[in-house]
């Protein structure tokens, strides 16, 4: 049997204590934003699934069900035709059984409106509203040490590249070192791995594990089982920042679109003129077998963004315990600037984050073609131009709204300076070439550059779809 027809759970922590006005503000959602909340549901008991096509998970659990039960001592959930395995002898995993508590508090009990294109404009507004986020999950803890390495990577990785990621871990685990990620499979589960067993091996008891997604990724990309610590950010960019002001240093394995996105990203904001004197610490890892990943990648950073860019990063091939030594200096560095300073060490509030990454990029037909790709504009803006198309093209690949705008009007066409269309094809081919894009099936790309020859004279078309 790999559905359970019927489960009834309460909460263990997330939401175990609501007042009757609490209940009451629960149970007063609209369906746009219970939709949402069932679909990020079925992904969290989907835990462990290699799967990363929403579309195909949620047509096979097209009978899939879940209920908020009122009650005097708070609410429970019931759950009809769920994945069995979320199940064990017929009893719902606690860990699942917490994750999907964190869900509906995320979804629905912190975000009743669901509203988070319109509602935060003002850019302290949105700050504001991803810390208390992430303080209402309990991932912000006042008096901690700085320990936390954010990793980033693909979901679609080799073997290899997958056994690095876990030495890594083990490795950050041996030195103290909590980890978060982006929750799911291949680079995001590996460096979780292995710092549960460093952290054994020192006895550690209270390693952190940090999940940290968007309902658009969730959908298609189930929390791994080794996630402690789940929290739901409304968007992309509100991840994002919640990546960076929790990070004490950041560490990028290989990837494809994703991790592009996240590193745009990342120099967008460290480009950033009012970002100077701020330090988060940036390493890019991977395994000898895969230097031309990196390679690629900082080929494609420098002829796009500029030279200065390397500046803001260290590539390291194979060596975990020197990627690990390095990744405690930076957090070292960091304890520093913010002791300095009178920072928090759990949340990084000096980073200036502008409009441009904060703002939700709606991945449709439209807003990809109206990007404004050219180098005629300062490289933070570029950069943070670049994040939003490999932002949609993440949308395409793995979104259940990206897909399906794909399906039914096309690959999005994106259109921009001749030069930096082919930087761009060369590294999207890369990625399509090595299996980056999917983790099952053959992929179909849901782009289309388009060079725009009106600012260039010379060249030949160089489409791609």
């Amino acid at each position: 049997m790999d559905k359970i027809p019927y489960a009834s759970v309460r909460p263990t922590s997330s939401l175990n204590m609501l007042s009757h006005r609490e209940i009451e503000h629960v149970m007063n959602y609209d369906e746009r934003v219970f939709k949402l909340f069932r679909q990020c549901a079925l992904a969290v008991l989907n835990t462990g699934s290699e799967l990363d096509d929403a579309y195909a998970v949620f047509s096979y659990y097209h009978d899939f069900d879940i209920r908020i039960v009122p009650q005097s001592r708070g609410i429970k959930l019931e759950v009809s035709n769920a994945p069995a395995r979320a199940f064990v002898n017929g009893k719902m995993i606690k860990g699942i059984q917490e994750h999907l508590f964190s869900a509906l508090r995320d979804i629905v009990y912190t975000h009743p409106k669901g509203d988070s294109h319109h509602r935060n404009i003002d850019s302290e507004d949105i700050t504001d509203s991803v810390f208390r986020i992430l303080r209402n999950a309990g991932v912000i803890k006042a008096n901690v040490m700085p320990a936390l390495a954010v990793c980033w990577g693909g979901h679609s990785i080799a073997r290899a590249e997958y056994d690095y990621s876990k030495t890594v871990g083990y490795e950050l685990g041996l030195r103290g070192i909590n980890i978060a990620t982006g929750c799911g499979t291949g680079a995001m589960r590996g460096p979780m791995k292995g710092a549960v067993v460093g952290h054994g091996k020192q006895q550690i008891l209270d390693g952190r594990y940090i999940g940290i997604t968007e309902p658009g990724i969730i959908a298609s990309e189930s929390p791994n089982p080794t996630v402690s610590e789940l929290v739901i950010l409304p968007d992309i960019e509100k991840r994002l920042e919640a990546f960076v002001r929790l990070a004490h240093t950041i560490i990028v394995f290989p990837g494809g679109a994703g991790t592009a996105e996240e590193v745009l990203y990342l120099l967008s904001l460290l480009m950033h003129p009012d970002n100077e004197h701020i330090a988060v610490p940036l390493l890019f890892a991977a395994p000898d077998s895969s230097r031309d990943y990196f390679a690629a990648l900082d080929n494609f950073i420098v002829n796009t963004l500029g030279v200065q860019a390397r500046d803001y990063y260290q590539i390291i091939i194979g060596d975990p315990e020197r990627v690990a030594q390095q990744a405690l200096q930076g957090i070292d560095q960091v304890h520093r600037h913010r002791r300095r300073h009178q920072e928090s060490y759990a949340f990084n509030w000096q980073l200036k984050i502008s409009p441009q990454l904060q703002h939700p990029f709606i991945p449709n037909h439209a807003n990809m073609r109206a990007l404004q790709l050219d180098q005629q504009q300062p490289t933070y803006q570029l950069a943070a131009m670049l994040r939003c198309l490999f932002s949609g093209i993440v949308a395409g690949n793995i979104k259940a709204d990206g897909i399906e705008q794909v399906r039914q009007h096309g690959p999005f066409l994106v259109q921009g300076n001749q030069q930096l269309m082919a930087e761009i094809d060369q590294l999207l081919t890369s990625f399509v070439a090595s299996g980056r894009m999917k983790l099952t099936g053959q992929y179909i790309p849901c782009y289309t550059l388009l060079p725009d020859f009106g600012n260039d004279s010379n060249g030949s078309s160089n489409e791609h779809h």
